[in-house]
C-alpha cells in the first residue's frame, strides 16, 4: 500500500510540473495578447482550493490528470458577445499563437531538462572511449565481406591508429559511400582491408545503431547480457528466464548485449535459440523461439522479450553550446520515436495495447525515480515531449484540433458554423473519454 501511494505522489508531482508548464504557456500568450483569462487550473473537475488574483481563479482540482486555462468566450459553440477581452474577439493569428503556446512550452522544458543534465550528469558509455572490439559481425555486410569476425579488436580505421568506437563513428560519419582502409587482430593476426561504408541512417532503419548496416557492431561491456526484468507472456517468460540472470552465450555464441543479439536472431530469421544462463552461479540451459515484432516495417525485429540492466558509463559535464547541442539531438531522437509509433498505431503496426495510461505512466516514473534524480529528470523530459506532440495532434478539444479549424477558417475567410463545430467537439469528447478508458483498461489488465 505504501508503494502505491508513492507512486501516486510522484505521479502527481511529475505530471503536475508537465501540466503547469504547458498552461503557463497558453496563459502567458493570452495575456500578452490581451484576451481575458477567467481560469487557470491544474487537474478537473470540482475545485479544492486556489485564490482569484484580478480576472482569474488560479485553482487545484480534483482530479489530477491533466489542467486547463478557462479563457473567455472559448467555450466551443458560443457565439462572440462583442466583448474585446474574450478568445474569439482576437484576431485567428492570436488564437493560433494562443494554442501553439502551451506545447512549445512543453517543448522548451524538455530542452531545458535535458541540457542540465548535460551540464552536470551527461552519462556516456564506457565502450565508446575503449578499444574497438567487436561483439558481432552481420551478415551481409560489408564488414563480413572483409572477414571481420566476432571478438576480433579494430587496431587502424582510416588515420587513426588504436581507435575508439567515438572516432570509428566520427570517421564513418565523415566517409560515408567511400572506402576506407582499415586493420584488425584476429586470432592474434593483423589484417588489413579496404572498407566499404554505406550510408548510416541504413543501420538506423534496420533496427541497429548507426555502424550495424556497416557490420561493427561494438563490444559494449565484457560481462555477459544482465537481465532487469522479464516481460509477461514473451518467449523468455515462457522458457522459464527470471530477472536477475545473466546470458553467456545463445547458441554457443558470446554476446554482450542486446542490440548484437536482436541483429544476431535476425539474421537466423527468429529460428529457435539455444540460451547458456547463469542464475546464482549456477549454469542452466533454456531453449525458445524469438518473437517477430513489426513496430513500423523498416524496424521489424524479433525480440525474446527481456529489459537488460543497464551498460557502464561515464558521467562528465559538458560545455553549455554542447550541453544544448546534445539536448537537441536527444529530444529529436524521442519525438522522432514517438512519431515512428503514432505511425504505427495508424498502420496497425503497433498495437494500442503498447499505450501506457496514468497507472503504466506512474510504474515508470518510480521505476525513474528508483534510480536516480537524474535519471527521473530525463524521463520528465520524455514525458514532457511526448505531452507537447499529444496536443498538436489535430483532434477537437486538443491544442492541435484548434489550430486545425483556425487554419480552415483562415482558407475559408470565415467563421465555421458554431452548431458544428460545438457537435464536432462533443464527438471529439466522448471519443477521447472512450480512449481514455480503454487506455486505463489496458493498464489495469497488463499490470
Amino acid at each position: 500500500m505504501q508503494h502505491i501511494i508513492k507512486e501516486i505522489i510522484e505521479f502527481g508531482i511529475v505530471l503536475g510540473i508537465m501540466v503547469l508548464i504547458h498552461e503557463l504557456g497558453h496563459f502567458a500568450v493570452a495575456k500578452w495578447c490581451g484576451v481575458r483569462v477567467e481560469t487557470f487550473s491544474i487537474g478537473f473537475g470540482t475545485r479544492l482550493f486556489g485564490f482569484r488574483h484580478g480576472d482569474t481563479d488560479y485553482r487545484i482540482s480534483v482530479l489530477p490528470l491533466g489542467g486547463y486555462v478557462k479563457m473567455a468566450g472559448d467555450v466551443p459553440g458560443e457565439a462572440p458577445s462583442g466583448d474585446p477581452g474574450e478568445f474569439n474577439a482576437h484576431p485567428r493569428w492570436h488564437r493560433t499563437l494562443i494554442a501553439f503556446a502551451g506545447p512549445i512550452a512543453n517543448f522548451i522544458l524538455s530542452l531545458v531538462l535535458l541540457t542540465f543534465v548535460g551540464l552536470y550528469h551527461h552519462e556516456v558509455d564506457e565502450y565508446l572511449d575503449g578499444p574497438a572490439v567487436v561483439d558481432y559481425v552481420p551478415l551481409h555486410t560489408s564488414a563480413a565481406s572483409d572477414g571481420l569476425a566476432a571478438g576480433d579488436t579494430i587496431v587502424r580505421f582510416n588515420s587513426k591508429i588504436n581507435p575508439t568506437w567515438n572516432q570509428i563513428l566520427q570517421e564513418c560519419a565523415l566517409n560515408q559511400n567511400r572506402t576506407v582502409p582499415m586493420t584488425f587482430v584476429h586470432n592474434g593476426q593483423a589484417t588489413s582491408r579496404d572498407l566499404t561504408i554505406t550510408s548510416l541512417d541504413t543501420g538506423l532503419k534496420s533496427g541497429g545503431d548507426a555502424l550495424s548496416a556497416i557490420g561493427l557492431i561494438p563490444r559494449e561491456q565484457d560481462g555477459p547480457i544482465a537481465i532487469e526484468n522479464v516481460s509477461s507472456g514473451s518467449p523468455a517468460d515462457h522458457a522459464g528466464l527470471k530477472a536477475g540472470d545473466q546470458i553467456i552465450s545463445i547458441d554457443s555464441l558470446a554476446l554482450h548485449s542486446v542490440e548484437p543479439l536482436h541483429i544476431y536472431l535476425k539474421d537466423r530469421s527468429g529460428a529457435p535459440a539455444t540460451l547458456s544462463v547463469l542464475r546464482n552461479g549456477q549454469p542452466l540451459t533454456f531453449t525458445l523461439n524469438p518473437e517477430y515484432i513489426a513496430s513500423a516495417p523498416a524496424y521489424a525485429q524479433y525480440q525474446i522479450g527481456f529489459l537488460p540492466k543497464a551498460l557502464p558509463v561515464d558521467i562528465v559535464k559538458l560545455p553549455l553550446s554542447q550541453a544544448i547541442a546534445e539536448s537537441f539531438k536527444d529530444n529529436l531522437d524521442d519525438a522522432t520515436m514517438t512519431f515512428r509509433v503514432l505511425k504505427g498505431l495508424f498502420t496497425r503496426h503497433v498495437s494500442v495495447k503498447a499505450l501506457s495510461g496514468p497507472v503504466g505512466i506512474a510504474q515508470q516514473i518510480d521505476v525513474a525515480a528508483s534510480n536516480g534524480a537524474w535519471s527521473l529528470i530525463r524521463f520528465m523530459s520524455f514525458i514532457s515531449m511526448q505531452l507537447g506532440i499529444f496536443n498538436l495532434l489535430p483532434i477537437p478539444i486538443l491544442d492541435g484540433g484548434m489550430i486545425l479549424f483556425l487554419a480552415i477558417e483562415s482558407l475559408m475567410r470565415r467563421d465555421l458554423n458554431q452548431q458544428i463545430k460545438e457537435r464536432v467537439y462533443q464527438l471529439a469528447f466522448v471519443c477521447l473519454i472512450m480512449f481514455a478508458v480503454f487506455v486505463f483498461y489496458n493498464d489495469l489488465t497488463r499490470h
